[in-house]
């Protein structure tokens, strides 16, 4: 087994909307000791796609450096699946559960590959460095040094971590740079902290975590969701499945469950749905299975963590008891949920335009998945005759697609004017409120804004370059 550490540096945040710009990675053993050379790919932006000002700004990455230095999509996903995705690879970031690994299972879907079977398949899996953090820094912080963001709260990010214990990251938001200094942070919390370093490795396995929640009794549990102030970890406890996904309702036992247990589920939404700084806290959350959280038994939690995370063993005591004797109380959160969240309907697909975000739309079938690998595997000659007959209409509308973003030259001339007209709707469509318009109304924003540097300045007018560059000529 080894572990493959990853960073991306995306177009944006919306996995469905965004792409990917540069992939960093690095291979180690158990001992995390590097493995060979590490991954450093730059991929194409296409011409469909305008991203985000504040992104680029971020990462300096323009889309004219990936289209200079980059390689298509399909090019980068040949070479993941074949020389990353190897059998018994646990792929692990900082954050990337909830980001990176959205990322690479979208930009999978829209290419042809099945998006899931990277995470599981031939005895792969995933884990996520920054609860692990999160966990090390509430109940085991003994030899690192903890940083504390510009307002004095606790902090976790991966930048001020390695600046505050001295290790290499030469350039934050920079795949590859994060990717180091990830491994560099993994290194220092496995040497101080091995027990809880293998024990939440170990619980990475969403039939695991299952099992420990599930049993019903109080968990030590650090999520992001939680106050900074407690380390973002508190005591908490299993009170419903989740209705919708493979997860378990969570109730914080720091707080008087009096509150809550007598309100309807009307009123439960009320309060679940306020978000805010100045809004009451809501001491429920769902915990996913399958998201690596970091979780632990009760027992682990000793005085001197209790004490410093301000935790009153008496309290919770009291807390659990209350909640044992409401037992309508997960039923009712589990209704609350219900209405926040209703069970998705897939969508009656109308057009081109949705089809890269319907992933959760429903499982490709397996004669669907083999007309799939034959789309991987066509060369541009192929490609611009192959005509297959999918089930799955969302993979009939997506094979046009990916046929004008990867193999542009395979296009003829009614595909041109097909592919032209598909980017002028995307970009154009809603006047005032198009992308486009949008697009260049915020580079304008940040380029007159004060705080602009000189460097920012050029990132923006490199912005426009290209916005003006791919404007559909229709």
């Amino acid at each position: 087994m080894t572990f493959y550490f990853y960073d991306l540096e995306t177009s944006g945040i919306n996995p469905r909307a965004s792409r990917i710009m540069q992939f960093g990675g690095q291979r180690a053993d158990m001992n995390l000791k590097p493995i060979g050379e590490p991954d450093n790919i730059l991929i194409k932006m296409t011409p469909d796609i305008l991203p985000d000002p504040e992104a680029v700004l971020i990462t300096g990455i323009t889309p004219q450096t990936t289209l200079t230095n980059g390689i298509s999509e399909a090019e980068f996903l040949k070479y993941f699946s074949e020389s990353i995705a190897m059998p018994n690879t646990v792929f692990v970031g900082y954050n990337n559960v909830r980001f990176d690994d959205e990322f690479i299972r979208f930009t999978l879907w829209r290419n042809f590959y099945d998006s899931y079977e990277w995470q599981w398949k031939e005895g792969r899996s995933r884990w996520d460095l920054l609860d692990l953090a999160r966990m090390t820094r509430a109940l085991r912080p003994e030899g690192i040094e903890w940083p504390f963001a510009s307002d004095g709260k606790p902090s976790n990010r991966l930048e001020l971590l390695t600046s505050v214990n001295k290790l290499e990251h030469d350039g934050a938001h920079d795949a590859l740079s994060d990717v180091r200094a990830s491994l560099a942070v993994a290194r220092l919390i496995m040497n101080k902290q091995t027990k809880l370093f293998e024990y939440l490795l170990n619980l990475r396995n969403k039939t695991n975590v299952a099992v420990l929640v599930g049993k019903g009794q109080p968990v030590v549990y650090s999520s992001g969701r939680y106050p900074s102030e407690y380390e973002k970890t508190t005591i908490a406890v299993m009170v419903g499945p989740h209705p919708g996904r493979n997860a378990a309702l969570m109730y914080d036992l720091r707080i008087d469950p009096d509150e809550f247990t007598g309100l309807t589920p009307k009123q439960l939404v009320a309060l679940w749905q306020l978000r805010g700084k100045d809004a009451p806290y809501f001491p429920v959350k769902a915990l996913s299975y399958n998201r690596c959280p970091a979780v632990a038994p009760f027992s682990v939690l000793d005085v001197k963590s209790a004490n410093r995370l301000g935790i009153d063993s008496a309290k919770i005591d009291a807390n659990l008891k209350k909640l044992l004797k409401a037992k309508d109380f997960g039923d009712k959160l589990a209704a609350a949920e219900e209405i926040i969240r209703p069970t998705a309907q897939p969508e009656l697909i109308a057009d081109e335009q949705r089809v890269d975000g319907q992933l959760y739309d429903g499982f490709v079938n397996n004669a669907d998945k083999v007309k799939m690998s034959v789309v991987r595997a066509a060369d541009v000659d192929k490609l611009a005759d192959l005509q297959l007959d999918f089930a799955d209409e969302r993979l009939k509308l997506m094979l046009p697609l990916y046929k004008a973003r990867n193999y542009p030259k395979s296009l003829n001339r009614d595909e041109q004017q097909w592919w032209e007209e598909f980017r002028a709707k995307r970009l154009l469509d809603g006047g005032a409120n198009s992308l486009a318009s949008l697009y260049f109304k915020r580079i304008e924003e940040l380029a007159s804004g004060t705080r602009a540097s000189k460097q920012d300045k050029y990132l923006l007018e490199e912005l426009k370059l290209y916005g003006q560059s791919v404007l559909p000529m229709v």
